[in-house]
């Protein structure tokens, strides 16, 4: 059983005031080549298929298409929906695409039941978990559900899985220790899920975190297809095959993806960037993410810059000022919180804190952390 393994396409984000919708669409046309060349049996998409819960519909269009095109070529389809999706619109019409080879998280009700493809070792059993916080899974179990580790081992555990047959879990929720990227939403670590609750499955598809990598033995993301911030820029974005034989025998592997637009951050001086015989040979209109060294700012210095580089995203500067500014935050930090909000009400009002709302703001600090309770 060959599948690819794909997520977090983020259908309609815009970077910037940019719209990424062709380079979407040319990356999802690069990932019907490559499971042409792959010759699949499935494709599983593990969450975040739009960027926000009510996307625009030129999203919704390109994800029908690609949809359709998995469809005509015969290839079994696993959908979950992921923390930016709305589990109703993408379950929407499920026993319908049923009938197409397509699945379909619905949402959580307490209930999953594996969707089967066989090959020449027998059955695959593929459980599609939509992203589940403690509150979708506590109305459904006995259990305390505190924690994103809680909820996601009750819901395995209401899964009636067969160990001795083969079986893949499509999920989306952040693993503990991965490594996360700046366009990713986290609640201060609270949503962690420790790897051991996905221990009875032979593959773990995961989506949610950017970066391609393991978050356990045969517990996979796949990473995003295309680079989101400039966290991603050193990333290779790539879709993962997965080769099951029998029970036991799992083989995983990377196939790179080349988008319409790199994204890539530059820094030198401004004349240096700027010269002809510096940029001549390189992909000028990819994402910029541009740095500059010059002491004195450039006026109109992104105007200036995008005649050379037309989709620069951010200019900004890296000099003994800029480094002066960092020591003064730096500096900063090391005050208590009385003593910042106090130069805060001196800038504001012109004037220091009286001794008795010196003492009201202490308390308040005091009770915010706790050490009044």
């Amino acid at each position: 059983m060959r599948f690819m393994h794909i997520s977090d396409l983020h259908l309609g984000k815009r970077l910037r005031e940019y719209s990424l919708i062709e380079d979407q669409k040319y990356i999802l046309d690069r990932i019907l080549d490559a499971a042409d060349e792959q010759k699949l049996q499935a494709v599983v998409i593990a969450g975040d298929i739009y960027d926000k819960p009510v996307p625009p519909a030129e999203a919704v269009a390109l994800f029908d298409n690609f949809l359709y095109s998995l469809s005509v070529r015969g290839t079994a389809v696993f959908v979950i929906s992921g923390n930016h999706d709305s589990a109703e619109r993408v379950s929407f019409g499920g026993r319908i695409m049923d009938k197409a080879n397509i699945y379909l998280s619905h949402v959580y009700d307490g209930n999953i039941a594996p969707v089967r493809l066989h090959d020449e070792h027998g059955d695959v059993c593929f459980w599609l978990l939509p992203f589940v916080r403690p509150a979708n899974v506590r109305p459904y179990c006995d259990d305390e559900i505190n924690t994103y580790t809680d909820a996601v081992a009750a819901a395995v555990s209401r899964m009636d899985i067969n160990t001795e047959e083969r079986n893949v879990l499509v999920a989306h929720q952040f693993v503990t220790d991965s490594e996360r990227s700046d366009s990713e939403t986290s609640v201060g670590g609270l949503d962690n899920v420790d790897a051991y609750v996905f221990e009875k499955f032979d593959y773990t598809a995961l989506g949610h975190i950017h970066k391609p990598q393991f978050a356990g033995k045969n517990i996979r993301y796949c990473g995003t297809p295309l680079k989101y911030s400039l966290s991603e820029a050193s990333h290779q974005k790539s879709v993962t095959i997965v080769d099951m034989g029998r029970k036991g025998e799992t083989e995983i592997r990377t196939v790179p993806l080349k988008p319409l637009h790199d994204l890539r951050e530059i820094r030198g001086r401004y004349d240096e960037l700027m010269l002809k015989d510096n940029y001549v040979g390189t992909a000028v209109d990819d994402y910029i993410y541009a740095v500059l060294t010059d002491e004195t700012e450039i006026v109109n210095g992104v105007q200036k810059m995008r005649t050379v580089y037309p989709n620069i995203m951010e200019l900004r500067y890296e000099n003994s000022r800029s480094r002066a500014a960092v020591g003064g935050h730096a500096a900063k930090r090391g005050k208590t919180e009385n003593e910042l909000f106090g130069e805060l009400f001196e800038k504001v009002n012109g004037r220091p804190m009286t001794p008795e709302q010196e003492k009201t703001v202490e308390d308040l600090f005091s009770e915010i952390k706790g050490e009044n309770l």
